[in-house]
């Protein structure tokens, strides 16, 4: 495996990942003229926010300097630890001992041992760190506001590729590093086309489900380090434009166009619906432990939750949700999606239209619908529902890059050119850089 890897990160800068990497009888991608060489981007991840201060030191010398001036500050030796603390719009360091360090607008850390690591709050991370004040930003924008100090870990974009594909992908087998090298170019192109998204709080991306999930050194492996640099580089494209790379869990029957998904979308060429199923039956995604789903509710549960989740449709009142007389979907979607669901009361009813029905009809509090692909069973009981069921297929909101279909289709003996071009079809691979 090493061997190969070694291989790959050595090929030519000007040769897409078949004519690197591919074994013999594969098929290439669809042809592309590369854009001209650029070297490797870094990204600014938010790893943390508000949070009330942050503990930061390394496992070897970390240097640390003024962000804004790059006055040196002081350095911290390897195992100690320092803890930045808000003082106005400002932030201090606290020293061991007690004292403390002039006001700074934000501190820049890096380690400065070979193959040690810059450490915040005890997580490791590559590249540098920026300890911030949190910047102030409209509550309405979806950002935090203010309060606290925001953790940046300035990282190649490498290094953030082989972080989220271990999260997202988990450890695989020989026969399904494919889906490890496509969902590499998925990541990374990914990350490049949504830089900007939240400039206002200075940052390219955040390390969580808003845009994909990273966890610095501790979660990276052998395995994803691999993938990461056989595919380094490597990004999808559509008519010369990176493209929306969206992915989730589980497809289920097949893929849902954008717009059906996200009430806000554009329709885009390449997230239309595509069809999971095997020639010889079954689906590629079958084989995830996601592919289909039961849930339940009684007639509390179900009260409580829809007295939560449906304030933003309608009045509910100090008094609580009326009796639910009757939930029932009303509409479906060519790919077999819930278009509509109707939720009745004694008097009057709300329609919640599909890309909103994950939010709304959740199992628990903290937790979304599996998919909007599903059926309902509902028991009702003296006019009121006591009971609801919903059996569904997929798992997340089924748009572009199938993960556990990515996986079965390369356990057929697909490649991660063929699987990109199943799930995103039309698109090209290119090389970037």
């Amino acid at each position: 495996m090493r061997h190969w890897t070694r291989h790959c990160a050595r090929a030519s800068a000007t040769l897409v990942l078949w004519a690197a990497c591919a074994r013999p009888g594969t098929t290439p991608p669809p042809s592309s003229t590369p854009a001209p060489a650029h070297t490797e981007p870094e990204l600014r991840i938010g790893v943390a926010a508000e949070r009330p201060n942050v503990a930061i030191g390394g496992d070897g010398e970390l240097i640390l300097t003024d962000d804004r001036t790059g006055e040196p500050i002081g350095s911290i030796p390897a195992g100690a630890r320092w803890i930045a603390v808000p003082d106005g719009s400002v932030l201090r360091l606290v020293r061991p001992d007690g004292s403390m360090t002039d006001a700074h607008a934000g501190v820049f850390a890096v380690n400065v041992t070979q193959d040690r690591f810059a450490m915040a709050d005890g997580h490791m991370f590559r590249g540098r760190l920026d300890i911030v004040r949190q910047p102030a930003v409209a509550a309405e924008s979806g950002g935090a506001v203010g309060n606290g100090i925001l953790i940046v870990n300035r990282v190649p974009l490498e290094s953030y590729v082989a972080s989220v594909i271990a999260v997202e992908m988990g450890p695989r087998k020989m026969n399904e590093r494919e889906a490890l090298l496509a969902q590499a170019i998925v990541t990374r192109t990914r990350a490049l086309q949504s830089r900007g998204r939240w400039e206002a709080q200075g940052v390219d991306a955040f390390a969580d489900v808003r845009d994909q999930v990273y966890g610095g050194v501790a979660s990276e492996t052998e395995q994803s380090w691999e993938a990461a640099r056989a595919t380094s580089g490597l990004v999808l494209t559509y008519e010369g434009q990176l493209i929306d790379a969206y992915f989730h869990s589980t497809c289920g029957y097949s893929t849902v166009p954008v717009q059906e998904a996200f009430k806000t979308a554009v329709a885009r060429p390449y997230l239309r619906s595509v069809s999971d199923a095997r020639e010889y039956g079954g689906y590629f995604s079958d084989v995830s432990p996601r592919f289909q789903w039961r849930e339940e509710w009684d007639g509390a549960s179900l009260r409580s939750i829809l007295s939560t989740t449906l304030a933003p449709y309608m009045n509910v009142g100090a008094a609580g949700l009326p009796r639910i007389t009757n939930i029932q979907v009303t509409g479906t979607t060519r790919s077999g999606r819930v278009s509509e669901l109707r939720i009745a009361f004694d008097q009057g009813e709300v329609r919640i239209p599909g890309p909103d029905v994950r939010n709304v009809l959740r199992p628990t509090p903290d937790r979304m619908l599996g998919s909007a692909m599903f059926q309902l069973d509902v028991k009702i009981e003296g006019g009121e529902v006591t009971h609801l069921v919903a059996t569904g297929v997929g798992w997340g909101h089924g748009v572009g890059f199938c993960q556990w279909g990515a996986i079965g289709r390369a356990r057929a003996g697909a490649d991660a050119a063929r699987i990109l071009a199943a799930y995103f079809p039309g698109t090209k691979i290119e090389r970037l850089y």
